[in-house]
């Protein structure tokens, strides 16, 4: 048995900030409030956190680790490496890898892949075809977050485009449907156009342009009525469009919700001046759009019109990302910084602690039923981190912990760090230290 004693942390938790001790025993939040009204044990391990932020872990429900397969990018290993610096305690991994995540006994392979190497909490999507049905339907709603649909095709490749196949699925579906909303043809057209006009070398500033505000709507909306018409749980990913979020209502809360979006901090942060300097280094699908979606998606989530914020992490090496634009990826590494860009925006009055943490870390629970996880409660798993709003880093080479060893925050100075984090009860990250021994658990969902 072990326990650990945090003591005066300012705890941010269910909308609220507050001064108070917490006692963990072995995986377990036992008690907060008081210490000397605990019942601590001898031999406790006490850390001092007058001045620190004590904050549920992160959970980060869309991400490419990339094992099996490309692992030249990044690794379950490596990538949850850089996640435990970030602040994030569990993580949701998408199955376009190779093999594509897409039969059960891949999946399987996959979550044998996680126990052995995450030294996070992992879960894993099983990935719809237009042909396998049949395997979505074996998945577990217990053990399995949810099923990854790709209405417009990226990395992998993965694109469910036959009419008769998405209706079978949306009407059939128990798990919630995760959809990458891009409409394939009109993507194909507007390539066309700009590869007309600059060759291969097309300027990546016109890649919102390619993968345009149109596409997403086309297919969002598709997705939407399809959600609606079945009664299908639907969340979509990665929003970037002023447009898209008139299809989404505040007027439930999220435990009732059938349609659901997600925002990530990407198209929190940057917009298409920044194209300028970091060129294909922000190149994601879908595309970085203007300042006035970014200012929109940003107003969505205080109005709580969107409802969880994530990364999208994908990793590709920098060899890739460096070539000409038809042929350089989309995508690249954001969880061991998610945490500070969100806390700088804070800082900068864009959205509160407690906004931040509702939506990195209750909603995402609450919107995939996660068991006993994503809140500060006795008796709730200890996934927690611990933060120093006041202790300004550079984000440099030498700390940035992805396998791809770069960032599109190189260079950026936040102005707070996470200091600590721990998961079930385990100190991972202490102070740039990671325990490489740890792994993490399997996520349980109450469905």
């Amino acid at each position: 048995m072990s326990t650990i004693l945090i003591n005066n942390a300012t705890i941010v938790n269910e909308g609220k900030s507050y001064k108070a001790d917490l006692l963990i025993r072995d995986e377990i939040i036992e008690a907060i409030g008081d210490s000397d009204l605990m019942n601590v044990p001898a031999g406790t391990k006490t850390i001092e956190a007058d001045g620190l932020l004590l904050l549920p872990g992160v959970i980060d429900d869309q991400v490419h680790f990339r094992q099996p397969g490309l692992t030249h990018k990044g690794d379950i290993y490596t990538e949850s490496r850089a996640a435990v610096a970030g602040g994030v305690t569990s993580f949701m991994d998408m199955p376009n890898t190779s093999p594509q995540t897409v039969t059960l006994d891949l999946l399987n392979e996959k979550y044998i892949i996680g126990a052995e190497n995450a030294l996070t909490n992992y879960s894993f999507y099983i990935g719809a075809t237009n042909t396998n049905l049949d395997e979505v339907m074996k998945a577990d709603p217990a053990e399995v977050c949810g099923i990854k649909l790709f209405m417009g095709s990226s990395t992998g490749n993965m694109l469910v485009d036959n009419e008769d196949a998405l209706r079978e699925l949306f009407s059939k579906a128990v798990l919630p449907i995760t959809a990458h909303c891009e409409d394939e043809q009109t993507i194909r057209k507007n390539s066309e156009i700009y590869r007309a006009k600059y060759g291969e070398d097309v300027p990546v500033k016109m890649h919102p342009l390619i993968r345009s505000r149109e596409a997403c709507f086309i297919t969002s909306s598709q997705a939407v009525n399809l959600a609606r018409e079945y009664n299908t749980r639907l969340h979509i990913l990665h929003l970037s469009t002023a447009d898209e979020l008139k299809l989404f209502s505040n007027e439930l809360p999220l435990s009732e919700k059938r349609i659901t979006g997600e925002v990530c901090v990407h198209h929190l942060w940057f917009e298409e001046s920044s194209y300028d300097d970091l060129g294909s280094f922000i190149k994601w699908n879908p595309a970085i759009k203007t300042r006035f979606d970014r200012d929109a998606l940003t107003n969505a989530v205080n109005n709580n019109i969107i409802d969880i914020v994530a990364t999208d992490h994908a990793p590709h090496t920098l060899e890739e990302k460096q070539n000409s634009y038809f042929k350089s990826p989309s995508g690249g590494p954001l969880i061991q910084h998610s945490l500070p860009v969100m806390l700088e925006l804070c800082r900068k009055n864009v959205f509160t602690i407690e906004k931040t943490v509702e939506m990195m870390c209750h909603n995402p629970a609450i919107l995939f039923n996660v068991r006993e996880r994503g809140f500060i409660r006795e008796g709730y798993k200890a996934d927690l981190c611990l933060v120093d709003p006041d202790s300004p880093w550079t984000v440099t080479k030498e700390n940035i912990l992805y396998k791809c060893g770069w960032s599109p925050f190189e260079g950026m100075t936040f102005s707070n760090k996470v200091v600590m984090t721990i998961v079930n009860g385990n100190i991972v990250y202490d102070k740039g230290v990671i325990n490489e021994n740890y792994r993490g658990q399997r996520l349980l969902f109450d469905r």
